[in-house]
């Protein structure tokens, strides 16, 4: 190789300091650097020593988010055999592994002299207009520029009449040019996921167009001409605004699929909605229009801003404006609430542990929401309505959003409701910052202020709690929490296995002063279930007082004076806590307590591990709540098998644990969430941890069939746990949770007609390509692009898959 680039050891060594001797595939004409950390500067030392090799190259990729990009880009219209260039980022993540967009923001002008170039990729860079040395690439049949920050098209787009695809997915375009009806021999059209709100009636002289995506804009119609389109096969028009559709969109003579979903059509005409191959879920079909609310979310007159998921910014104004994000978020900005022009960025994040400090007995409800700029005050409150998770389970609880002030999270004041038609729970609240914000459930929350005067302080859980606090108890006014939860008696029987336990609800006093007060409070709590004042056995009852933390549990029931009625207990205390009333015959009550709070915090879950029916290579990994087990194997029987779920194992909300493929069985090492080899996940109750990967077996296996595993073992464990469970989670032993098979199949040869069995195996194809290209699924592809790089593209291309195919493939395994 490094003959062949007579560079040898000339060129040095690479940025690891590893030789460098096959970094390069300078053959056929083609130079692949977009997968190398420095392909630019390799590319620079390459022209520089056999320039009149490079000039001669046919097929180039870099990647965009490389420092060097700009000079490189001076040297490109020196290429001028120059068929196929890819300049695309997605090649850098983030720290919370999300891909960085390159740094290209336009092309050198002379780049329109390339005269030979057919395609042209420039997807996940940060283009905000189509450079216009592009317009005079007349041979372009390929063009993507998915994935950037396009808000136009050029007026005289049109003049590259020889394109055959066009992908401008997830960009911000609000119109297209009347030019690109021009363009006549384009099959294939992807704008889909921007801001488009009108088409012009020029698309419908795209006669030879076969798909057509326009999903996720903001179209309220479409154009009659779109019936002229003869040649469509799909046209995609979910997730708009459509209130009408054209019937005669059903006359088309090819057309085998029309998605409608998510649209606002109250009406559809009878032509379309019988047709079979029309999809219209999600249409208020047959539903009146809703009267307007007297409320923020109806005013009228206020601008509407529908973002797509590839948007991440918008604009407000001192006239204020109404915002749906693509993940269902909503915003509302009052008339005055920004004094001038101000740009609103935002995105979503998958919760961390590490940041986002969960109290006792919270549950996570939604992903994090950042809103920038972070500094910024408003002159009005910012209304915030955030989806969450149904919280169906957790009873005697309140759902509240929190937010992070840059030190600590606090709780925001918070309403709830429920959607009349789609049945989902929505969390609003009014800031005058942005910050990060997420939805938690945690227990009911009473409190007030207790004056010098003195006060009452119930629980609206169990009204039977309640705390006095006596006149003189303290000297300035302060702030006190209670927070009540409820134990039934099956689960005190369950886990201590005693049919004679009993114990009361277990109350948490709070307060925002560090000074015990004055005087005693009195507080009362209900005897445990099934004991009264007449049956009570005085020794018997115990008083435990836990810290904060849960940590450890003390019988004060000799330092308190304990008064009884027919129902109640009362005694006094002057610093607040954890109090939890007992009723058993057991002696080191304390020890049998911290049990069962720690138990209580806890969650019996299962794993599963399931493959896909067509493709075994697709694992789809879950840990899913004990009572949800059977619901989503049912949900998932008709496209996976495997083995049965996991034995039960209990987790903490927030707890970090790990899944690592075992004999023979591999999976790529690069993914973010892969640490030491093994997969990482985080357990929260009500939140999908789900993953589905590709997995892969040696090379040399020659067509046997693979008996792997998959097993899960804990990870760090949360600092909030007690102290017993965190001890019982350290060693190698006490990691391993659960282990489940994973079986390849045996992969059958592949044969010739001429001349029998071929070197080499294969999985049972699919129904993609046909006899003479070859079959394959994409998990074979997928396997192929990690052992051969970027060549597997050029080989999905040959086995029948679309660029448009081959673009999403690659998005979505990134």
């Amino acid at each position: 190789m490094a003959e062949l680039l007579g560079l040898g050891d000339k060129c040095g060594e690479g940025t690891s300091g590893a030789p460098v001797l096959a970094v390069f595939c300078l053959a056929d004409n083609r130079l692949k650097l977009d997968v190398y950390p420095d392909g630019c500067r390799w590319f620079l030392q390459l022209f520089e020593r056999r320039r009149g090799e490079v000039v001669q190259v046919e097929f180039l990729q870099l990647s965009s988010n490389d420092l060097l990009l700009g000079t490189t880009l001076n040297i490109l219209p020196h290429l001028t055999h120059l068929k196929s260039l890819v300049l695309t980022g997605g090649h850098v993540r983030d720290e919370f592994g999300f891909c960085q967009r390159g740094s290209l923001t336009s092309l050198p002008p002379d780049v329109g002299n390339l005269r030979c170039l057919t395609h042209l990729d420039l997807s996940f860079n940060s283009l905000s207009t189509l450079p216009s040395c592009i317009l005079h690439l007349l041979s372009l049949r390929v063009l993507l520029v998915s994935h950037n920050s396009l808000v136009a098209l050029p007026e005289d787009f049109g003049c590259l009449n020889k394109l055959t695809f066009f992908s401008a997915m997830k960009n911000q375009l609000k119109y297209l040019p009347q030019s690109i009806g021009e363009l006549a021999v384009l099959q294939e059209l992807d704008l889909s996921e921007n801001a488009l709100e009108f088409l012009p009636e020029e698309v419908g002289n795209l006669r030879n167009c076969t798909e057509l995506d326009l999903s996720g804009n903001r179209l309220l119609s479409i154009p009659d001409s779109l019936a002229n389109l003869k040649s469509l096969r799909w046209l995609r028009l979910h997730s708009n605004l459509l209130e009408t559709v054209p019937a005669s969109l059903a006359s088309l003579p090819n057309l085998s699929r029309l998605d409608l979903q998510n649209n606002c059509l109250r009406a559809v005409p009878p032509e379309i909605q019988t047709s079979p191959f029309v999809r219209l879920r999600g249409n208020p079909l047959g539903e009146t229009e809703p009267t307007p609310q007297a409320d923020e979310s109806s005013a009228r007159g206020l601008q509407r801003l529908f973002l797509a998921s590839g948007e991440d910014s918008f604009t407000v104004t001192s006239e204020g404006c109404k915002v749906v994000l693509a993940c269902g978020i909503r915003l509302y900005f009052p008339p005055g609430a920004a004094s001038d022009s101000l740009r609103i960025y935002f995105r979503t994040l998958a919760p961390d542990p590490q940041w986002v400090k969960l109290r006792y007995h919270d549950v996570l409800l939604s992903r994090v929401l950042e809103l920038q700029p972070h500094g910024v005050k408003f002159q009005q409150e910012v209304q915030i309505w955030m989806p969450y998770a149904s919280p169906q389970t957790l009873h005697q609880r309140e759902v509240v959003v929190r937010t992070f002030s840059g030190q600590s999270w606090s709780d925001l004041r918070t309403r709830v409701k429920q959607k009349r038609k789609s049945k989902k729970y929505v969390a609003h609240c009014g800031v005058l910052h942005f910050s990060w914000f997420l939805v938690v459930s945690r227990l009911v929350q009473n409190e007030c202020e207790v004056p010098t005067e003195g006060t009452l302080l119930f629980s609206s859980v169990d009204p039977n709690v309640k705390v006095t606090f006596p006149p003189g108890v303290t000297e300035e006014t302060r702030s006190v929490k209670l927070q009540v939860l409820p134990v039934s008696a099956e689960e005190i029987v369950e886990i201590t296995a005693d049919a004679e336990c009993r114990a009361s609800p277990l109350v948490c006093l709070s307060q925002d002063s560090m000074v015990d007060f004055l005087r005693p409070v009195r507080i009362q709590l209900p005897l445990p279930p099934g004991i009264t004042g007449l049956n009570l056995d005085r020794s018997r009852l115990h008083l435990l007082y836990g810290d904060l933390e849960g940590q450890t549990w003390d019988d004060i029931t000799s330092q308190v004076v304990l008064e009884f009625t027919h129902i109640y207990a009362v005694f006094e205390v002057t610093h607040f806590s954890w109090y939890w009333l007992w009723y058993t015959t057991k002696t080191y009550i304390g020890g049998i307590a911290k049990k069962v709070y720690e138990r209580l915090r806890m969650y019996q879950v299962n794993f599963i591990a399931l493959q896909r029916k067509n493709d075994p290579e697709q694992v789809l990994l879950q840990c899913v709540p004990k009572h949800k087990v059977d619901p989503v194997l049912k949900k998932l029987q008709d496209r996976y098998r495997g083995p049965e779920p996991s034995d039960m194992v209990e987790m903490f909300e927030g707890e970090q644990f790990f899944a690592a493929f075992e004999r023979g069985i591999n999976i790529d090492m690069d993914r973010p969430d892969c640490v030491d080899g093994r997969l990482s996940f985080i357990f929260y109750s009500h939140l999908k941890n789900m993953k589905e990967i590709y997995v892969t077996s040696p090379v040399d296996r020659k067509g046997q069939a693979v008996k792997g595993q998959v097993s899960f073992y804990r990870g760090v464990v949360p600092d909030s746990i007690p102290e017993d469970a965190s001890r019982r989670r350290k060693g190698p032993d006490s990691l391993w949770l659960a282990t489940l098979p994973i079986k390849l199949p045996q992969l059958k040869p592949r044969w010739s007609e001429n001349s029998g069995p071929l070197n080499g195996f294969s999985f049972p194809p699919l129904n993609l390509g046909n006899a003479q290209t070859g079959y394959l699924t994409q998990a074979n592809l997928m396997s192929l692009a990690r052992r051969v790089g970027p060549d597997w593209q050029t080989i999905g291309l040959n086995l029948g898959l679309t660029y448009q195919q081959i673009e999403r493939i690659g998005y979505n395994n990134r």
